[in-house]
């Protein structure tokens, strides 16, 4: 009973009501973070805005989730709360802790408004009553203008996640939603990071508020350790396999940058035997929190997501983050490391990175203030001896099953001419000959190939490819064609040279790996087209490719075969092809969620 009580004074201590309080004895909670310790009194205490700055998994929902409800109204059914949040996953984690927080407050509802689910249904639930709505801001906008939800009176608007919710474009959205709301309710902004953007929101909703900031501004959690691994760009499935091979109880989230990289890892993984899945934009919502719910439960050791998708998990146990490729804005790093570290435990993030890479390796230890340490992806022998050892540790703990008793004689009937040793070396060898003969001959994946990351003395990379005039480019369609699929802007493509079987193009460097994976198993119309870094300085001719036909390119041009057939050639304007860029934009403009 002392222990109870213990519970129940540290919350106590911050101001929190009985009900509340009987509802964190009964989830055990047992402390209050430092964000919660900072926030609550401040936000129970004050009529007042807030910014709050805390790492992913800090207890940010708790901070403002409680004094919420402790300042709402539940006899009324006007609905004086909004919540908004940028992913339907996480619409609705905060949605159910809330309700789990509020179990023993009679008339209180929070309802969930998120797209991917039916739009009357919602509206008739808040129309029964919702002092709370937890919205995503799309599906917001949508029933605000149609006249489903009334937020013209409510007291007090939350913000969370926000500085991914602008990342993710929904500047718009939230300022048309907040001109729905009056100007005198309160305004408490939740954040894991403070890009200018947050301070732009900041600056324009909100009336002298109160910042509070757990750790540094942007840092990551201290609970983790951050781990880069140097390979060439066409060895980072095989580095992602050891890493996790390596780490036999991993349970880990894979970051990738677009849904369609998502899909494809998730695919090689489960390909190959391990217990993965995806997590992105094009699965239903049934399809997420089926992967969900099999992730909680841990029967997917390996989740692949984007960066939007993975807004949603909540999950403590995560031993590692492993980041397939770096994000493009160095900030969501933050946010991907925090998935593992959580609740006091310690956790790794590991990042796969080429070579031309290292430098945003230094960007991301600015803005974290923490240190990378550069590790070695394991050998193959190594690799071998921690599965041997894991196996082990396993035997060793497993508890003995009583009913094979019966069958021991007859076991050792067939048994009985071999030694102990013998005996465990047969065993050893039938649970492990799967790894052994797949690394036997495994190559060194830390040997970098130099000739990967050729490039000028300007930053630029040269490519080859195997296009040209024969397939309807001219050097304008070919820019443009390699603009839209490489999702680069103009600056960052040069030195288009088109022959008339094949092309020359230059990147900047730090596309090079982009360029290389794109294009790994890139087909249109059947054809495989094929990308590869080039000898050529591109230093000679101009863009519309009269020079020879050398181009200072080594190796075979036109090994697949093909042969344009007719009018259907690449960068023709028929109707086809223009539908076909037209499909490609759509997918380009959605990839990333």
């Amino acid at each position: 009973m002392r222990l109870i009580f213990s519970y129940m004074n540290k919350f106590e201590a911050l101001g929190l009501g009985e009900a509340i309080i009987k509802a964190v004895i009964d989830m055990g909670f047992e402390t209050p973070s430092e964000v919660q310790e900072k926030a609550i009194p401040i936000l129970l205490n004050e009529e007042t805005d807030i910014v709050a700055l805390a790492q992913t998994g800090t207890g940010k929902t708790a901070a403002f989730g409680f004094p919420l409800i402790e300042k709402v109204d539940s006899t009324s059914r006007i609905t004086q709360g909004l919540i908004l949040s940028p992913t339907r996953e996480l619409c609705l984690q905060i949605t159910n802790e809330l309700k789990n927080y509020s179990k023993f407050i009679p008339g209180l509802h929070t309802v969930a408004i998120y797209g991917g689910a039916s739009i009357t249904d919602q509206a008739k639930q808040i129309k029964r009553g919702a002092q709370i709505i937890v919205a995503t801001p799309g599906r917001m906008q949508d029933m605000i203008n149609r006249k489903m939800v009334d937020i013209s009176n409510i007291s007090y608007c939350v913000l969370d996640e926000a500085d991914e919710m602008l990342n993710m474009g929904f500047y718009e959205d939230i300022n048309a939603i907040l001109s729905h709301t009056p100007k005198e309710k309160n305004t408490w902004l939740f954040s894991a990071t403070m890009p200018k953007e947050v301070s732009t929101i900041a600056k324009r909703f909100m009336q002298n508020p109160v910042e509070i900031t757990v750790g540094h501004k942007n840092t990551g959690s201290k609970n983790v350790s951050h781990e880069y691994y140097v390979v060439n760009s066409r060895d980072r499935y095989a580095a992602l396999k050891r890493l996790a091979d390596a780490n036999p109880d991993i349970f880990s989230v894979i970051f990738c940058r677009t849904k369609r990289d998502t899909q494809k890892v998730a695919e090689n993984l489960i390909e190959d035997g391990y217990n993965a899945a995806a997590l992105h934009g094009d699965l239903s919502q049934n399809q997420r929190d089926l992967v969900m719910k099999s992730f909680r439960n841990r029967q997917i050791q390996m989740l692949v997501a984007t960066d939007v998708a993975a807004r949603g998990i909540d999950v403590d146990d995560v031993t590692h983050v492993i980041n397939y490729q770096l994000p493009d804005e160095i900030e969501t790093y933050t946010h991907r490391s925090g998935r593992t570290g959580r609740a006091g435990k310690s956790g790794v993030s590991m990042v796969i990175v080429s070579k031309s890479e290292i430098r945003k390796i230094k960007s991301v230890e600015r803005i974290i203030k923490k240190s990378f340490e550069k590790k070695e992806i394991p050998s193959g022998e190594e690799i071998c001896q921690v599965q041997l050892f894991h196996l082990a540790s396993d035997i060793g703990k497993a508890e003995i099953n009583h009913e094979i008793d019966s069958y021991l004689p007859s076991i050792n009937e067939v048994l009985e001419e071999f030694s102990k040793e013998e005996l465990i070396k047969k065993f050893f060898s039938v649970e492990f000959s799967r790894f052994h003969n797949y690394y036997k001959k495994s190559k060194d994946l830390n040997t970098v190939n130099d000739r990967e990351n050729n490039f000028r003395g300007d930053g630029s990379t040269r490519y080859f490819i195997n296009v040209g005039e024969k397939d309807g480019f001219d050097w304008m369609k070919l820019k443009d064609f390699l603009k839209d699929l490489l999702e680069l802007g103009s600056d960052s493509l040069s030195r288009v040279d088109v022959k008339e079987s094949f092309s020359f193009f230059n990147t900047n460097t730090e596309h090079q790996e982009r360029v290389l994976q794109v294009f790994e198993n890139f087909r249109m119309e059947g054809r495989k087209v094929n990308v590869e870094i080039s000898k050529d300085s591109g230093r000679r001719g101009g863009r519309g490719g009269r020079r020879d036909n050398g181009g200072g390119f080594k190796g075979k041009r036109r090994s697949d075969g093909f042969k344009p057939k007719g009018k259907k050639r690449f960068g023709s304007n028929d109707s086809k092809n223009n539908e076909g860029n037209q499909r490609r934009d759509r997918r380009k403009r959605s990839d990333r969620r």
